[in-house]
């Protein structure tokens, strides 16, 4: 059975997976703290590819699945588009991405309604310029897609279609969802389904619940009970689509800090 932890009251909590799927609070100088002394590792499942080509290792590889359902207008694209672009922008972010053993990740955007769809493929990082331009693409994305919520299918995708052709091996994958709504598309398998095949397979999923619409006051606890999982899972909430990228800013320094 599933714990959850008390949330805290301050726009900084952030709800951790700990011992299997149970999940607990704690304050950010703790998480960096934890997530520091924790170490990540990639199965073989999603390394072959880069095996099979003999390449260097990268520290993280990352996907971005961004919800882009109906509820997402073009404001609230744009609100999300920006905030993942200036993440990226950031010096702060830029540096800790190339201050691990590798100096380099591989990062990717899906875009996920109905259907899942692979915006921006697999994009190597390791320099600030090529930060730079990771970011500038994501600003210039076009929306693939406005129908249902559908995240089994999402994750699906990302399991079947993106992670195995991940160009080379990475310490670590990671699958970053972001939505303000929960799964309702009643699929099979369901999320959670999905969720822990790919915990299985070595992926760690992180979430960033945007607190804003009919589920605002329940979608949190949907996440941390049917989305994030694998080690030091993790979820940041935004409190609406206006903190969206500070939200996304917090969570991306905790996945990017962990060694």
């Amino acid at each position: 059975m599933h714990e959850t932890g008390t949330r805290q009251s301050d726009d900084a909590c952030v709800w951790r997976a700990t011992a299997g799927l149970a999940f607990v609070s704690a304050s950010p100088a703790a998480i960096l703290v934890a997530i520091l002394a924790g170490v990540l590792t990639l199965q073989p499942s999603f390394a072959q590819a880069g095996k099979r080509a003999g390449a260097e290792i990268v520290d993280t590889a990352l996907v971005l699945a961004v919800d882009v359902s109906e509820s997402i207008n073009a404001e609230r694209y744009a609100l999300q588009m920006a905030g993942i672009g200036r993440t990226f922008e950031d010096p702060d972010i830029q540096q800790i991405i190339l201050s691990g053993p590798n100096h380099s990740m591989f990062v990717a955007l899906v875009e996920w309604s109905s259907r899942a769809f692979l915006s921006i493929p697999w994009t190597l990082i390791t320099s600030p310029g090529d930060a730079l331009a990771f970011a500038d693409k994501i600003q210039h994305t076009p929306r693939f897609d406005n129908q249902f919520t559908c995240l089994a299918r999402a994750l699906q995708a990302v399991r079947d279609k993106v992670l195995p052709f991940l160009p080379v091996a990475a310490n670590r994958t990671i699958v970053d969802v972001s939505g303000d709504g929960r799964d309702n598309c009643n699929t099979r398998p369901p999320v959670d389904a999905v969720r822990d095949q790919l915990v299985l397979a070595g992926a760690t999923i992180n979430g960033l619940p945007i607190l804003e619409g009919d589920e605002a006051a329940t979608l949190e606890d949907w996440y941390a009970h049917h989305v994030i999982g694998g080690p030091a899972a993790f979820l940041v909430p935004a409190l609406g689509f206006s903190d969206f990228e500070r939200a996304m800013r917090k969570k991306f320094l905790v996945e990017v800090s962990s060694r």
